[in-house]
């Protein structure tokens, strides 16, 4: 179960050099200057949302949603576009409380479902989302854009 000590809101600047070393463990390395800039621009799209998980004045916990409108259905969907929490806090309740943050989000903004991604060398986060209830629905296809294209 989460620690009382724990407690979760939006990302901030300051929170970055955390941020970083998450998106590290995470297999997203990120320069710590970057992440400013970053939730600037996310903070910027009223479908997203970065919240973190914070032990202190340390941030142990990171999630973001996204949601989004489709052409398919009526209710928005949500994305789960990141989760992580530190490897020395993992076990201790902290992700199951950002999933749940998230779920909340999406709730409250209609959607009909949420999604998350994990490549394949993640077996311990597979059976972390089932026990959350997810199902698993395998394809994904991506392809990489030139450089500049997501400026």
């Amino acid at each position: 179960m989460i620690r009382s000590t724990v407690h979760l809101r939006q990302a901030r600047g300051p929170d970055a050099p955390d941020i970083a070393e998450l998106l590290r463990q995470l297999g997203y390395p990120a320069d710590p200057e970057a992440i400013p800039r970053r939730l600037g621009r996310m903070a910027a799209e009223p479908d997203q949302a970065v919240l973190v998980a914070a032990e202190g004045e340390r941030v142990v916990g990171l999630a973001t949603v996204i949601v989004r409108h489709v052409i398919t259905d009526d209710a928005p969907f949500a994305r789960l576009a990141a989760l992580v929490v530190a490897e020395d806090r993992r076990g201790r309740g902290i992700g199951r409380a950002l999933a749940a943050a998230a779920e909340d989000i999406a709730v409250a903004a209609g959607c009909s479902v949420i999604e998350v991604t994990s490549g394949d060398h993640r077996p311990g986060a597979h059976a972390f989302y089932r026990s959350l209830g997810y199902e698993e629905r395998p394809r994904r296809f991506l392809k990489r854009l030139p450089p500049g294209s997501g400026q």
